[in-house]
């Protein structure tokens, strides 16, 4: 079997000039997805498909994220590829948030799934409880009274569940009764949230550190 392969193709309609790549089996076909115009081809490249899976496990829990009442599939796809990046052995579905079993998860996770264990759960409240018991800590990512600057937060990063909340409504405030801290990531424009999935990703890289 050949290795996988994309090509760089750039429209030749003069009032177009698309550059795009194109993988095997893409329904583009050889038509500028744009204007429909000829296209052709000025890069060949393979896929480099064994720097993107490694088969090493962690030795150890160390760190899982808690999806609470996450809407959209997409971002629950695109926080287990991130979590399966920065090293996180768990991710816990709670409420409405869409499982791996769903394509649109698996579209975004890009296998993630495979390697982050998961399951789902319909209450958040009574998970976190039990895993407190087991020795769990708890940090909520929210912008809420008395949440501190998640570079700041004090603690140890072994055994810690991050969550994250709705898209809308935000972190439970049930489990920010429960979490041992709340945390925020630090914003200087106007706005004052970041989308979910990006917000999971700044968090993870300044917890696994």
């Amino acid at each position: 079997m050949s290795a996988p392969s994309f090509e760089i193709r750039v429209c030749q309609n003069p009032e177009c000039g698309l550059r795009y790549p194109l993988t095997e089996g893409n329904p583009f076909g050889e038509r500028c997805p744009l204007c429909l115009g000829d296209t052709r081809v000025v890069l060949t490249r393979k896929l480099d498909t064994d720097q993107q899976e490694t088969s090493t496990p962690l030795a150890v829990p160390r760190q899982a994220v808690l999806l609470d009442n996450i809407r959209s599939a997409w971002n629950v796809g695109s926080i287990l590829r991130t979590a399966d990046g920065f090293g996180f052995s768990h991710a816990y579905l709670c409420g409405i948030t869409p499982t791996p079993e769903q394509a649109q998860v698996r579209k975004t996770a890009l296998g993630a799934e495979r390697f982050v264990t998961w399951s789902h759960h319909k209450d958040a409240l009574k998970l976190v409880e039990s895993l407190k018991v087991e020795g769990w800590k708890v940090w909520a990512l929210e912008f809420a009274e008395g949440a501190v600057e998640i570079q700041k937060a004090e603690g140890g990063r072994q055994k810690l569940v991050l969550i994250v909340g709705n898209e809308v409504t935000g972190v439970d405030p049930g489990l920010l009764e429960l979490a041992d801290q709340i945390v925020y990531l630090p914003m200087r424009g106007q706005k004052r949230s970041f989308n979910v999935a990006v917000a999971f990703g700044a968090a993870a890289f300044a917890v696994s550190g």
